[in-house]
Formats: C-alpha cells, sequence, structure tokens
C-alpha cells in the first residue's frame, strides 16, 4: 500500500499520471487513474479502458508495464472480451509470457473469470455500413488491384509496388483511432505505464498496432522515468518511440526534448505523421511532443495542496 502522505514523496510533483489526449473521457480516466494509485496500489490495474468500437468487430489491444521489477504483459486483437488492460495484467501476473494475441488470448481471459460480450454497438455498426456505402474509404490497402482508392475488394497483389517511397499513411486523425495511454508515477518514483486501444478504424483484420507492443506503446524504466505514444502506430512500432524516448532522458534530455527528437527522427521518413508522445521522469517532470496536428492536447492528474485532493490539468503542445 502506499502512503497518502504527499509530503513524504520522493518530489514534490509526485504522485504523478500523464495520460495522452485531454477530451472529458480521458482527464475523467487519469483523475480515476489518479485516485486508484494513491488508494491502493502503484499498478495501472485496469484504469486504461476501450472507450468506442469504431469497427464492425471490434479487437482490443493493450499493454501493461511495470518499472518496479520491469514486468509487463499485453494482449492484441482480443476478442468478445471489453477489459482489456485487466486481461493484459493477467497476463502480467499469472503467466510467464509478455504478450497473448488473438482466438488464444480470449481463451485465457475465460480461463481467468472474464465474461464474453460483443464489443460491437449500433453506433459502430452504423459506421461500418457507412463506410461500406462510400466504397470502403478510406483503407490501408496499397498495391494491389483492383484499386482500394475506388473499390472494396477482394484485393490480389499486383506484381510491382506503384512509388515504394510515397507517404502511405495519411488516413490517420484524432477520430479514427481510439487509444488511451498514461504513465503513473507513484511518490517513491516507482513508474508504471498502460495503454489500451482498438486500433485504428477500418483495420485489415489481423492488424496489431503500438499499443500493445513494449517500447513502441509505452516504455518504462524505474531509473529513468516513462513514454507512452498515440496516433499511427503501424508507423511508430517501426521506431519504438517510447523506448527511444526513455534512453533519451537516462542520457539527460528534459521529456520535452526527448519527445521531440523522437517526433522529429519518425518525420525523416514520414513528414505526414500523426502522432503525440508524452514523457515523464520519477522526479514527475512531464511534457511531450506531436506531428500531424496544430496542437496536441494531453491531461496531467496531480495531488493539489490547495484542496488536498487530486485534480486534472490540460496541457497543449504546439506539434511540429
Amino acid at each position: 500500500m502506499l502512503s497518502l502522505s504527499i509530503y513524504q514523496a520522493k518530489s514534490e510533483g509526485l504522485p504523478l499520471i500523464i495520460s495522452t489526449w485531454a477530451t472529458k473521457d480521458f482527464q475523467s480516466a487519469a483523475l480515476k487513474a489518479f485516485e486508484t494509485l494513491i488508494s491502493t496500489s502503484k499498478n495501472a490495474n485496469g484504469s486504461f479502458r476501450r472507450l468506442n468500437a469504431l469497427v464492425e468487430e471490434t479487437t482490443l489491444d493493450s499493454l501493461l508495464i511495470d518499472g518496479f521489477g520491469h514486468k509487463s504483459g499485453a494482449v492484441a486483437a482480443l476478442r468478445n472480451v471489453k477489459s482489456a488492460a485487466r486481461v493484459a495484467w493477467a497476463v502480467m501476473n499469472y503467466t510467464e509470457h509478455s504478450l497473448l494475441v488473438g482466438e488464444k488470448a480470449t481463451k485465457f481471459a475465460q480461463s481467468m473469470g472474464f465474461k464474453l460480450k460483443s464489443l460491437s454497438t449500433p453506433e459502430s455498426r452504423k459506421m461500418h455500413e457507412q463506410w461500406l456505402n462510400k466504397q470502403c474509404q478510406p483503407n490501408f490497402w496499397k498495391n494491389v488491384f483492383p484499386d482500394p482508392k475506388t473499390t472494396c475488394g477482394p484485393y490480389k497483389p499486383k506484381w510491382k509496388p506503384i512509388n515504394p517511397k510515397k507517404d502511405q499513411f495519411s488516413t490517420f486523425n484524432k477520430g479514427n483511432h481510439d487509444t488511451i495511454g498514461m504513465i503513473l508515477v507513484d511518490e517513491n518514483g516507482n513508474v508504471s505505464a498502460g495503454t489500451s486501444s482498438n486500433g485504428a478504424r477500418n483495420k485489415i483484420p489481423g492488424r496489431v498496432g503500438d499499443s500493445p507492443i513494449v517500447g513502441a506503446g509505452a516504455y518504462v524504466d524505474n531509473y529513468v522515468g516513462g513514454a507512452a505514444a498515440t496516433g499511427d502506430g503501424d508507423v511508430m512500432m517501426r521506431f519504438v518511440p517510447s523506448f527511444l524516448v526513455v534512453e533519451l532522458m537516462r542520457q539527460g534530455k528534459s521529456p520535452f526534448e526527448a519527445t521531440r527528437e523522437a517526433i522529429i527522427r519518425i518525420k525523416k521518413f514520414y513528414p505526414n505523421f500523426f502522432g503525440g508522445i508524452i514523457a515523464t521522469t520519477i522526479e514527475g517532470n512531464f511534457g511531450a511532443a506531436c506531428s500531424g496536428m496544430e496542437e496536441f492536447h494531453y491531461s496531467v492528474a496531480k495531488f493539489s495542496g490547495e484542496t488536498g485532493g487530486s485534480k486534472v490539468e490540460v496541457m497543449k503542445v504546439v506539434c511540429e
């Protein structure tokens, strides 16, 4: 159990929680996670929840990583189980594995007592129908025929790729994915991080993004701090930006400097990259950087000396 006295904390900035994005839903999730942090344990035990189903058959990805002992657990392409973060927690605490995927991840969840429930909603089914009526636009196919920009397929590969250097990832924006990432630092400087996502809207079945991948979706080191990423996971997982940010902070860079450098490295190859990265040190110094939007808003939950309780602040950073 954690001590509830903030005045005994390792730093005046602790405990602290940072969450990607800053809508009311994300602020609420950050506040709930913070209150859990100071009243129960340092683990990110289920506070990272899926928000809305965006495809006809929703699959969920989630990652939890704990700097105390450097443990992690993750699930990907999880079907018919709503609490993906809790299943990831079970992977971390009840197995020697780091990642379970697909149908077998669902069976594991059932064995752990989770109930099966469809993740589709009337809204998600309506959105999928509208997408089909628009000839499946946008989608993530390329170098196939018939033309994926005008038809729904089925597709077959072309013999030779067309425009192999062309940036193909302009379909990501604020509205077409549903990812939350959080970094938690308790009053003793122990760091945990978590992600939960249903992936990109209209994704190709079987696709897994960065969210459940250690070092891509999130990363922590109890001697340094933590980082979490959101946005175009197909691009980000090629650069393991969360790991990079933590290593740059280890070298002495501030959270803002480290996240900005990670973004710049990605943009060298993908100028239209859409995404944001948040980071914090074990002392509670935090920052963020972003690309593909004018500003990136994120939520910070921390102890309020004025009220004696917790509060959430919305922070923003101008993007590259």
